[in-house]
């Protein structure tokens, strides 16, 4: 069983980060990422682009160079490897943390799907998008329903419905109908995403209001059938022809992986983890949070730019001690 400084839970950028500020200190740390690096990133939709601009996304003050006015997914990935080449993180890939616990010398124990580890000192920066928010609607559980989008191609002139109103559904709703689908949008509220991007945003309205786009807005699925939708509207009850269904309804973290490493959460229904807004350190000394996991349940707080501040605030707390 090695043992380490410090042990960081999640190889995206704010786990990077971390790393970064690690080797700045000459700590002994490994990152374990269940996943490729910068994970969350590969996963998002081919063609992606960031609301933020890419001195916003930049990590150890190495600059990120982009001709367009906002970096797109390829964009990242290739940055974030660049990252990964200057600095050659001690990082083990495709390696998941099933356990953390604390022994009687308050050391550290961590168990993976391969193997085990001892540090005095563990961050986790595991970020929100590997739980889908499910709908909780009978026939979520078929084939054709999706969390997660990837491209447009295999939906094309199909009968798509997707659900939500966030930048990830609009993108979604866009590039199907450019790509022939007939597509349908239901909407919870009665108005389009105020957080979408600000230049996306008028396109799907236009969309919508032109009617090349089918939106209900103020409803909610009810059921989903093979080859059918049935949908809750303030008009009363809607049955429409459905091949696929993008349930883009949002992600979040792993609530109870949290909880069983002894985090305390909330009570309320934002599941907010406990911990020193200015070491970031949670209940459980020496474990620390970093990153849009500092949420709980609100997602749309923490983002790459404003959470890279909290790789310095931890290392400097370890180093500190």
């Amino acid at each position: 069983m090695t043992d380490y400084d410090l042990i960081i839970v999640g190889g995206g950028p704010i786990g990077l980060a971390c790393a970064i500020e690690a080797q700045k200190k000459n700590l002994r740390y490994l990152i374990i990422e269940k996943g490729a690096i910068v994970n969350s990133i590969f996963n998002y939709p081919l063609y992606m682009t960031f609301f933020s601009t890419a001195e916003r996304l930049e990590i150890g003050d190495i600059p990120f160079n982009c001709l367009a006015p906002k970096p797109g997914r390829q964009e990242a990935l290739e940055y974030y490897r660049n990252i990964h080449r200057y600095f050659n993180f001690n990082i083990n890939l495709f390696e998941e943390v099933t356990e953390i616990r604390k022994n009687e010398n308050a050391v550290f124990e961590i168990t993976t799907n391969k193997n085990s580890y001892k540090s005095k000192n563990v961050i986790i920066a595991t970020g929100f998008y590997d739980i889908p928010i499910t709908m909780n609607v009978k026939g979520e559980e078929l084939p054709k329903v999706r969390h997660y989008y990837k491209e447009a191609h295999e939906y094309a002139f199909r009968n798509v419905l997707v659900v939500g109103a966030n930048n990830s559904s609009v993108d979604a709703a866009l590039e199907c109908w450019r790509k022939g689908a007939n597509v349908t949008m239901v909407i919870r509220k009665n108005e389009i995403n105020s957080r979408v991007k600000y230049w996306v945003k008028p396109d799907i309205e236009n969309r919508i209001a032109e009617g090349s786009i089918k939106a209900y807005f103020t409803s909610n699925i009810t059921e989903i059938k093979e080859s059918e939708v049935e949908i809750e509207t303030p008009d009363g009850k809607v049955t429409i022809e459905n091949d696929f269904v993008l349930a883009l309804t949002g992600y979040k973290p792993d609530l109870n992986f949290l909880e069983n490493i002894g985090i305390q959460l909330s009570d309320d229904e934002l599941k907010i983890p406990s911990y020193n807004a200015e070491t970031m350190e949670t209940n459980v000394e020496g474990l620390f949070l970093a990153g849009v996991v500092c949420g709980g349940m609100q997602t749309h707080k923490w983002f790459i730019e404003n959470s890279r501040i909290h790789a310095k605030m931890i290392v400097d707390h370890i180093t500190s001690k």
